[in-house]
């Protein structure tokens, strides 16, 4: 099957390892986590001649420092981070320090695998544009080495008329390092049910709790768990406990990025250990909220190389990035997208707990979800094996569209659609009984073969624009006139229940 009713585009975004970020490097280490070769290569350093080390930190600075911000400052970092095998790293000169920081650097091309999934939002500035032109801001899923995935960012804009393109993007790539940021007392406690092994919270991790204020931070936890009673410390299990808080609250951070980098420099890498293998398929959307508030929200799924979890990435600007863990029965599987804004005072997201079946799930505050409500199951032959959101819902004067992915025969994703009611979202209203978008002949072979998949799209001047990922290997861009594809739609008999 390769009939769809959008309509491709020419625009094309692929992969590009020029795309590289510097980071830590550690000889050894890859093989032996907890033991490098640190001091023997810092005593083969120490020991060079001033005038070759001098020579050498010159020329690297040459070869490299265009490709990285701020190249010589992160050298001197990574050479601090390696001090604990130096009697003096001040008495260091600058020449060797810098050699020494490259000797514990190495370049990491983040796209090297893999570029996949975008998700589309309006840019925040929309200056500058003709008439009928919108700016959109793209994230997309890279793939590097070892298959670990960033959240990456790109520029492309629509019109006028029925054209998208992708503009250039910058280098180098921008990482900022991720800050701790602060947690309700609530929302920890909902997560530390969510790791209980019968849902129950410890009694030192209530105490704890409790010696917390409603807001707090990692140095607020340390303070806690130095009053703490004893004879709690001491209990069994307690220092498991420790480690899981530790854990935890360490994993919200945010990253701000300096106001001279453009969108599509911009990278999100993976900054806590839930994520250490990889942060995958950010869904945006613009988020207004009751008072009015606009804000850019995403879920994603973060890997650490044995489990995934959901988890929320907040910006007003798409600048400085806060992100948080979920928590609650819906927060347990890939795939969650939020809804842009309350209805009926609630938070609610679609999701698909179970692995093959689309749900709907509320919140009160965005962090902690419900139960999920069934709505939707795979019906037909291109969808067999399962089915998922291809992104947030889009409110539409006819209900809320839902772009779904289905996969069939050979593992083949194609990209459909359902309508759910405005006011009550379980209820699916409408759908289309053929696939929106289907791999074509010449969108068949690439990293994963037969898939076409979005992470998100938008509806401007009536045509509803869909970026999506090839074979995860490379992107382009579908559209349709939001009329035809709503009027395409089928009535569907009511409700599914589960």
């Amino acid at each position: 099957m390769s009939g769809t009713l959008a309509h491709r585009l020419p625009a094309e975004l692929r992969a590009d390892p020029a795309r590289v970020v510097a980071q830590l490097f550690l000889p050894g280490e890859q093989l032996h986590p907890t033991r490098s070769r640190a001091a023997t290569i810092i005593d083969r350093i120490l020991a060079f001649d001033e005038a070759e080390v001098e020579q050498w930190a010159a020329r690297i600075v040459e070869e490299f420092g265009s490709r990285h911000p701020d190249y010589p400052q992160m050298l001197t970092r990574h050479a601090t981070a390696v001090a604990s095998h130096l009697d003096d790293l001040a008495g260091l000169s600058p020449a060797r320090t810098l050699v020494l920081g490259a000797s514990f650097t190495a370049e990491y091309a983040t796209e090297a695998a893999a570029l996949c999934n975008p998700s589309a939002v309006a840019d925040p500035d929309q200056d500058g544009l003709e008439p009928g032109q919108l700016r959109v801001a793209v994230s997309l899923r890279a793939i590097g080495e070892g298959h670990i995935s960033s959240i990456a960012f790109c520029t492309a804009v629509i019109g006028p008329g029925p054209s998208w393109t992708f503009l250039e993007r910058d280098r180098p790539l921008a990482t900022e390092v991720a800050l701790p940021t602060e947690w309700s007392n609530e929302q920890l406690r909902a997560v530390l049910v969510d790791q209980a092994a019968h849902g129950e919270v410890d009694e030192l991790s209530n105490a704890l709790l409790g010696a917390l204020p409603a807001w707090f931070d990692a140095t607020d936890l340390e303070r806690a768990l130095g009053e703490a009673p004893v004879d709690l410390l001491i209990r069994p299990g307690a220092s498991a406990s420790i480690e899981l808080l530790r854990r935890i609250v360490s994993s919200a951070y945010q990253v701000t990025f300096s106001e001279g980098t453009s969108l599509s420099q911009r990278i999100l890498r993976p900054a806590a250990v839930e994520e250490s293998d990889g942060m995958e398929d950010a869904r945006f959307t613009r988020f207004t909220d009751a008072d009015g508030t606009v804000e850019y929200r995403a879920t994603y799924t973060a890997y650490d190389g044995s489990q995934i979890a959901p988890r929320l990435l907040l910006s007003s600007d798409l600048r400085h990035f806060r992100v948080h863990r979920l928590a609650g029965p819906a927060a347990h599987n890939k795939g969650m997208a939020l809804f842009p804004r309350l209805i009926g005072g609630r938070h609610l997201a679609l999701c698909r707990t179970d692995g093959e079946n689309l749900s709907v799930a509320t919140s009160p505050d965005g962090y902690t979800w419900s139960e999920p409500q069934l709505i939707h199951q795979p019906e037909q032959v291109w969808e067999v094996l399962q089915v998922g959101n291809c992104g947030p819902p889009i409110e539409t004067d006819r209900g809320w569209l839902v772009l779904t992915h289905g996969v069939g025969p050979m593992r083949r994703y194609m990209i459909g659609a359902i309508l759910l009611d405005l006011d009550d979202p379980t209820q699916v209203i409408d759908r289309l009984a053929q696939p929106l978008l289907a791999p074509a002949r010449d969108e068949q072979d690439g990293y994963v073969p037969n898939v076409v998949y979005s992470c998100g799209g938008l509806v401007h001047q009536g045509r509803l624009w869909l970026p999506y990922g090839i074979d995860d290997s490379r992107i382009s861009v579908a559209w349709i006139a939001l009329s035809e594809l709503l009027d395409a739609m089928v009535a569907q008999p009511g409700r599914l229940t589960g």
